[in-house]
């Protein structure tokens, strides 16, 4: 391509009647399903000229509504563990992750929750802190300090969105970007490297303020505004790097429009640097061959434009991996019924291929996980898509999925980044003429029909290169690597590192980045190797042999123990009555360690200004959560959202709520203290038992008070019922779940009490508002006498320990996002089982399901249940729930009768019991059974007789470690069902 010339975007216009240089670079033939697939790695091909378009930088987290929030808590409860995820994920000499990309909150739902907005008004000033975006990128930079980041908007504060729909809101969304970016800058020493003007998923670019937006930076030389925070000594380098971001557009979504819009207007390819779209792997290609139209991004990438210049391209938003790998595994998606290891649509190997076919067809070198860590509570919108899971701050529990494993085939055999100004940082080329896919699909991605996919990356020197191959079949498939023109030295060895799922009877991880061959060239210079299938390998010529760091194993996980505290909120405990607490003055919190000055240190912070007032363990869905001082000066917590600020143009439009808490929480009382700052107004709710969903309405059991004293208790969103009381400026609510009775209590008197005829179980605690200034303090969540507070563990219907026998459609792919890890186990069967070994006093079977289906329930060999039915219920609830075992190790075997059963998960349920049981109704039954002679009955009815006897004469005993009031409902109920249906073996009636 020869040398390409670097053109200042105020000269670009006379450049648009340049002539290509070349044609847009073609990919090889595509293969037949039996030949070996060639790969020609020609020095030639490596472009090292080319600075934007072609370097490999790698991969990108997109923080954004919500799904960072508990990593701030990760943070304070468990640094160690934070810091830990900061380093594997950013850290090293070839990092997973160079890019943290911030969407702007504005304290509303644009997917799976809200991020509090940097300016919630024109006059107040902005802070940065609050968003963990803005500090996870902080903190990333003391590990990586090359690390970029960038911004972008989806939805505006009121105040900038009331000016932008009148067409004159370009000041007003200027101020909010620059403040928030020099806040940024003040606090944690960066700045922003990129700014995407336009909103995000635009399907219609806003090209006039993107170069509106592009000629503000550059004129800008207001830096002293006392709003700024900015020293005078920091001012002029401040100056510099801001007139200095890049410019990044459009972040569209189903649409291809930027690029092509780039190439036909000189002034705006001049100002836009990076060019970024969503959710798709291909280029445009429509209009004829070198029109603008027809393969756009391709041509931006390559240089091979009318301007002679690259620009970068971005996949700046897609998946990370559905799911756990270490579950879907099991599933029974591939060819009669086989599974496909860590292959499949929405797999680990999916994301390979995705990285590999955008590169392939569009030449994006960037991608963009949303989200790398996931770090929001289950239940809410797209769960389970990322890379990490950080959901339990208070356990420290950390799951990484084998995805990294399979990402670091890309990042840890190059140089990745960006390249620097004079071009000497090494940063690797991608090779168009040595890369290709055939795979089918251009969202979820296809490997299964065994079309050849793979990537090569190359040293611009020519002195090393590596090739990631993708096999996400079930068949072999033979590639031959031949290169040309390199400087490869003396020794030519290729290593081979191939990451796959583990072999029958080997560790999970047995197979994931493992050396397993070295390979010199053969005959005419090829390099032959045969890629396993559900597989991806690299083929490098590195010496990593000896590399510790390649060699790393990823963090293992901590158990999820279930959120249990002393009344601090902060201490561990399972011996008092306190599920959790929260007063909001964390005196009990100490310092906390924030990533400051681009990176070169750490600062000890106080526990709330670390984090911007954002209160524990909460994950708001809508509203403007935040700790502030009330008019004594105490602590309480506020949602600030008002009537001035509530009209945005969410995505998801709710009123303001937050979640707190552990999905495994069952029985509890949950109150808190409400009050009404507001003179305009309010509402307060408190709900509990919420497993799903964004709402309010959310919360299985809500119950919501206005000033005036009216109140409504509701079940979902269906009001139960209301009623009044005096008319107060404060209020305690309390809800309180135990089984399927529900009390609603306010200022501690009983208001309303509920039962249900199909209960939910389980779920976390909600606070909400209206839109009106409301104060909560002195959150306290509490167990039950005689009731057990929760279920203990959880296991998913994938998980290794859970054994099937029969047949069953296991699905990974494609899965809902209500369901755990998106995966189900689906039998129709009749003689089907399933066996699931637990600890506790019970198990919940869960998963949406329509109630036909009729189960033989076995524990530890013995029948337990004949005929059990099951309920019809909606996702993430208890299809079936046994209860009453004693506390231990136990194992389950359920055989399906008839009907229809589907398999999400199972909950193990907690033999933590508070108080003495009364165990009358049991001893009752067994007064009125009397004493029924062995010999009589036939010894299949006995059977299951006798073991509903032992269990009720264990428990009155007091023999019945763990048991809580709806064990004995449930071992009253078996007694009672298995004398009526003892058998006689005269054929006489039963008792």
């Amino acid at each position: 391509m020869g040398t390409q010339r670097r053109l200042g975007w105020m000269s670009l216009a006379a450049a648009t009647t340049m002539a290509l240089a070349a044609g847009v670079i073609t990919a090889p033939a595509a293969h037949t399903a039996d030949d070996p697939v060639e790969v020609v790695v020609n020095g030639d091909d490596i472009r090292a000229d080319n600075v934007n378009g072609l370097t490999y930088k790698g991969l990108g987290v997109l923080s954004c509504n919500s799904t960072s929030n508990l990593l701030m808590d990760y943070k304070a409860e468990h640094p160690g563990r934070y810091w830990q995820l900061i380093r594997v994920l950013f850290g090293g000499k070839n990092p997973l992750i160079n890019h943290v990309k911030v969407e702007m909150g504005s304290d509303t739902n644009t997917s799976t929750g809200s991020d509090p907005a940097t300016m919630r008004t024109a006059d107040e000033l902005a802070d940065a802190s609050r968003s963990p975006g803005f500090q996870l990128a902080a903190d990333a930079k003391t590990v990586n300090p090359r690390l970029k980041v960038s911004i972008l908007r989806w939805v505006m504060p009121r105040w900038v969105q009331n000016e932008w729909n009148k067409g004159t809101g370009s000041d007003e969304m200027y101020k909010w970007y620059k403040e928030t970016i020099l806040d940024a800058y003040e606090k944690y020493g960066y700045m922003v490297d990129y700014v995407n003007p336009d909103t995000n998923e635009t399907r219609d670019p806003d090209e006039a303020f993107i170069k509106w937006y592009k000629k503000a930076i550059l004129a800008d030389t207001d830096f002293a505004d006392p709003r700024y925070g900015i020293p005078a000594k920091k001012r002029e380098r401040a100056a510099k790097a801001y007139r200095s971001i890049k410019i990044i557009a459009a972040d569209e979504n189903t649409t291809l429009n930027i690029g092509p819009s780039m190439l036909s207007d000189a002034e705006l390819f001049g100002m836009v640097d990076a060019v970024g779209y969503h959710y798709t792997t291909d280029d445009r290609r429509d209009g004829p061959a070198g029109s603008d139209t027809n393969l756009p991004y391709t041509r931006l990438a390559t240089g091979e434009n009318k301007y002679g210049e690259d620009k970068e391209v971005w996949y700046s938003e897609g998946v990370g991996s559905f799911g756990y790998t270490d579950y879907r595994v099991n599933n029974t998606e591939g060819p009669n019924g086989t599974s496909t290891g860590i292959g499949g649509v929405q797999s680990a190997l999916d994301l390979a291929n995705r990285s590999v076919k955008s590169y392939a067809n569009s030449k994006r070198t960037h991608y963009i996980f949303q989200p790398a860590i996931g770090s929001f509570y289950e239940g809410a919108q797209y769960s389970h898509k990322e890379l990490v899971s950080a959901r339990d701050p208070w356990s420290g529990h950390l799951h990484y999925d084998a995805a990294i494993y399979v990402m670091q085939h890309f990042t840890q055999f190059a140089k990745t980044g960006w390249e620097n100004d004079t071009n000497t940082a090494g940063i690797w080329r991608t090779v168009p003429e040595a890369s290709y896919s055939g795979v089918s699909g251009t969202e979820n991605v296809d490997g299964s029909n065994g079309a050849p996919s793979y990537m090569t990356l190359a040293d611009p020197r020519k002195k090393d290169f590596s090739t990631i191959v993708v096999n996400d079949s079930d068949q072999p498939k033979a590639y031959r690597i031949k290169a040309e023109n390199m400087r490869l030295g003396s020794d030519p060895t290729m290593e081979i590192w191939e990451t796959r799922a583990p072999d029958a009877g080997r560790p999970y991880d047995a197979n994931f980045k493992r050396l397993v061959d070295e390979i010199r060239p053969g005959g005419a210079g090829y390099y032959t190797y045969t890629v396993k299938p559900r597989s991806i390998v690299t083929l490098t010529t590195l010496d990593k042999s000896h590399d510790k760091a390649t060699k790393q194993r990823l963090p293992e996980s901590r158990d999820r123990t279930v959120l249990d505290t002393d009344a601090t909120g902060k201490k561990h405990n399972s011996r008092d009555n306190v599920l959790y607490a929260d007063d909001f003055g964390y005196e009990e919190e100490g310092r906390v360690q924030v990533g400051t000055g681009n990176g070169a240190h750490k600062a000890s912070q106080p526990y709330l200004r670390s984090r911007g007032n954002q209160p524990r363990y909460m994950v708001d869905q809508t509203g403007a959560w935040e700790v502030g001082e009330d008019a004594s000066g105490d602590n309480v917590l506020y949602q600030y959202m008002d009537q001035s600020m509530k009209d945005t143009g969410a995505w998801n439009r709710h009123t303001p709520n937050t979640t707190v808490g552990d999905f495994r929480w069952e029985n509890y009382r949950a109150s808190v203290d409400v009050s009404f700052p507001d003179p305009a107004g309010g509402l307060a709710a408190v709900g509990v038992r919420q497993q799903k969903g964004m709402a309010i309405s959310d919360a299985a059991y809500n119950v919501r008070i206005a000033p005036t004293g009216a109140w409504t208790f509701y079940e979902y969103g269906t009001a139960i019922k209301s009623g009044t009381v005096p008319a107060s400026d404060a209020y305690r609510l309390a809800i309180e779940a135990k089984g399927a009775t529900i009390t609603t209590y306010i200022d501690g008197k009983a208001v309303s009490t509920y039962q249900d005829p199909t209960p939910q179980t389980e779920g976390r605690v909600k606070l909400g508002s209206d839109f009106h200034k409301t104060a909560f303090d002195n959150l306290k969540v509490e167990k039950i006498d005689g009731y057990t507070p929760y279920a203990r563990a959880q296991l998913d219907n994938m998980d290794s320990s859970v054994t099937y026998d029969g047949t069953w459609s296991r699905k990974a792919s494609l899965g809902d996002a209500m369901d755990w890890y998106r995966s189900t186990s689906t039998g129709t069967t009749a003689g089907s089982s399933f066996t699931v070994p637990f600890t506790g006093t019970g198990i919940d079977i869960i998963g949406g399901n329509d109630g036909t289906a009729v189960l033989d329930v076995y524990v530890d060999g013995k029948l337990i249940a004949r005929d059990a039915k099951t309920a019809a219920t909606d996702k993430r609830l208890a299809t079936y729930a046994l209860r009453g075992l004693p506390d231990g190790a136990h194992t389950a075997r359920f055989v399906l009768k008839s009907g229809k059963i589907v398999l999400d998960a199972f909950n193990a349920i907690s033999g933590d019991v508070d108080s003495t049981v009364d165990t009358t109704p049991i001893r009752s039954a067994l007064e009125k059974i009397g004493s029924p002679a062995r010999a009589n009955y036939t010894a299949d009815s006995w059977a299951l007789f006798a073991s509903a006897s032992s269990a009720a004469k264990a428990a009155v005993a007091g023999r019945q470690k763990g048991l809580d009031a709806i064990g004995v409902e449930q071992i009253t109920d078996r007694l009672e069902e298995a004398h009526d249906r003892l058998v006689r073996k005269d054929g006489t009636a039963t008792p």
